[in-house]
């Protein structure tokens, strides 16, 4: 138990190191799951430590607490699960075309090597070999589709400034090479990536998904644009099942009893509500979008999911089904 408060106490002090503004006692009741008496005595126990910690009174009236920099640098060092995480967030998004991404991660995986001990880090290293040979990521193979590195790039960079762009969008048909003036807002990844942007045109005018692989070129404009404060990015992607947008419906699948206790631990989609039936088996209800992108996700389920809605979904996958009976 005191191992555990002295791990506790380090934490804090390295997170309110790390904070520029500090750690509110609010801040410290939700980073421990504690009460609020808790994380006064936490916030007691580090004043005594380290005495030189600031007391800070932020714009929204709280106080606020922070260690200042380089107090604790000499006791921080890294284990090999921690390095070996940051290496598999690596693999990860060399999966997901985010070449940007992969050089940032791996630049401060470099720094956190550079600082540690030598002697801690040769003792870390084969525990960080083992570990990412566990994960298997570097090996997995899978088709990936092929985004331009320059692409993401520029639009990243208009995002940050929101600065509209104008995107050579390849037509996925006819293969033309059509010029969109869009605004761009955001990144989304899964099964296919696209980019999300407002699509200035007079027959358009609305957020759409383009499909990163199909944007040929992209050219920064001088114009700006000011992002809609109540569009949110989370709320667009909660609109579908998986990236497809198209307009939301009324979902519910029955995974029978001898599969339900594993479909019980899925969550299909954030608005779901699971219902256990008195057979055992499973009942899952959301609103969303994306009929084919669930028929793509129920066929790994095979024969053990019934579609109750909606009926076009029910009928793709019912269709599915009974041509794999037939075969088996």
């Amino acid at each position: 138990m005191r191992y555990e408060k002295a791990d506790t106490l380090l934490k804090l002090a390295l997170d309110m190191q790390a904070s520029r503004q500090g750690l509110s006692l609010g801040d410290i009741q939700e980073r421990f799951e504690v009460g609020r008496r808790t994380a006064m005595r936490l916030r007691d126990a580090i004043v005594r430590v380290f005495p030189q910690t600031d007391e800070l009174l932020c714009d929204d009236r709280k106080k606020r607490w922070r260690i200042p920099n380089g107090t604790l640098d000499r006791i921080i060092n890294f284990e090999a699960d921690e390095l070996a995480d940051l290496e598999t967030a690596v693999q990860v998004l060399k999966r997901e075309n985010m070449d940007e991404q992969v050089a940032s991660l791996e630049g401060i995986t470099a720094k956190l090597q550079a600082i540690m001990d030598p002697n801690v880090a040769r003792r870390v290293e084969p525990d960080l070999e083992a570990l990412l040979e566990a994960e298997g990521l570097a090996m997995r193979p899978g088709p990936r589709p092929k985004i331009r590195t320059s692409v993401v790039s520029q639009l990243r960079q208009a995002i940050k400034a929101n600065a509209v762009v104008m995107l050579h969008y390849k037509n996925r048909k006819n293969g033309k090479v059509n010029e969109r003036t869009v605004h761009p807002y955001g990144f989304l990844h899964g099964h296919r990536n696209y980019l999300v942007g407002y699509h200035v045109h007079p027959k358009a005018n609305s957020y759409v998904l383009f499909s990163l692989p199909n944007i040929e070129d992209v050219e920064i404009q001088t114009d700006f644009y000011e992002r809609d404060p109540k569009f949110s990015l989370q709320a667009f992607a909660e609109q579908s099942f998986g990236v497809y947008q198209e307009e939301p419906f009324e979902v519910e699948w029955l995974f029978n009893a001898e599969i339900a206790d594993v479909a019980e631990e899925f969550e299909f989609h954030p608005s779901q509500k699971s219902t256990r039936n008195s057979d055992g088996s499973l009942t899952v209800e959301f609103i969303a979008g994306g009929e084919l992108e669930m028929a793509w996700h129920l066929y790994c389920w095979g024969t053990n999911v019934e579609v109750v809605k909606p009926e076009g979904l029910k009928k793709l996958v019912s269709d599915t089904q009974k041509s794999w009976q037939g075969v088996i």
